[in-house]
């Protein structure tokens, strides 16, 4: 039987986070069917200090969705063309979010969020008690690899080089 995430769970850090919602289901409703996708790649950004986090440079408006307590969506638009998903994780006042890169049969955060008609308007989504997307653990042991996050070329190359990137193996 699947057990939507609950507050305890978000609340944890990402760096502790990363590898136990790899293997979960992102669930999304839509129109009145419900859809379950394990998330098979996922990648940590971890608070003002890691130079590729967008909190990076502080809150703004942007941002501010990031420095809430763990358990909600955080969905912005990169380069102007697809928005993407990330698990905002943590204790409230320190922004970390967990980017959703790929799910079963959608590899590319981009494409899973086009698949799954995740916009803007889910920004700020609570993964607790919404009816539109959340995420259940249905028991599944998650084997990964590690490797370093894609797309972070701007930032400093000691975050560059951190292995916080997981793939489902």
């Amino acid at each position: 039987m699947n057990k939507r995430l609950d507050q305890d769970f978000y609340k944890q850090s990402a760096l502790t986070l990363a590898p136990l919602i790899l293997g979960k289901l992102l669930v999304r409703n839509i129109d009145g069917k419900t859809y379950r996708f394990r998330i098979t790649e996922i990648e940590i950004y971890y608070g003002e200090a890691d130079t590729a986090c967008h909190a990076f440079k502080g809150k703004t408006e942007r941002t501010k969705v990031m420095y809430e307590a763990g358990g909600i969506a955080y969905v912005y638009l990169c380069y102007g063309i697809h928005y993407l998903l990330n698990v905002v994780t943590g204790p409230k006042d320190h922004p970390e979010a967990i980017l959703i890169r790929g799910i079963e049969n959608y590899t590319g955060p981009g494409r899973l969020t086009k698949a799954l008609k995740i916009d803007k308007t889910l920004n700020g989504e609570d993964f607790l008690r919404s009816d539109k997307l959340w995420l259940e653990d249905d028991g599944f042991i998650a084997e990964y690899e590690l490797s370093k996050r894609i797309g972070v070329d701007y930032a400093q190359i000691e975050d560059r080089d951190k292995l916080w990137r997981f793939v489902l193996k």
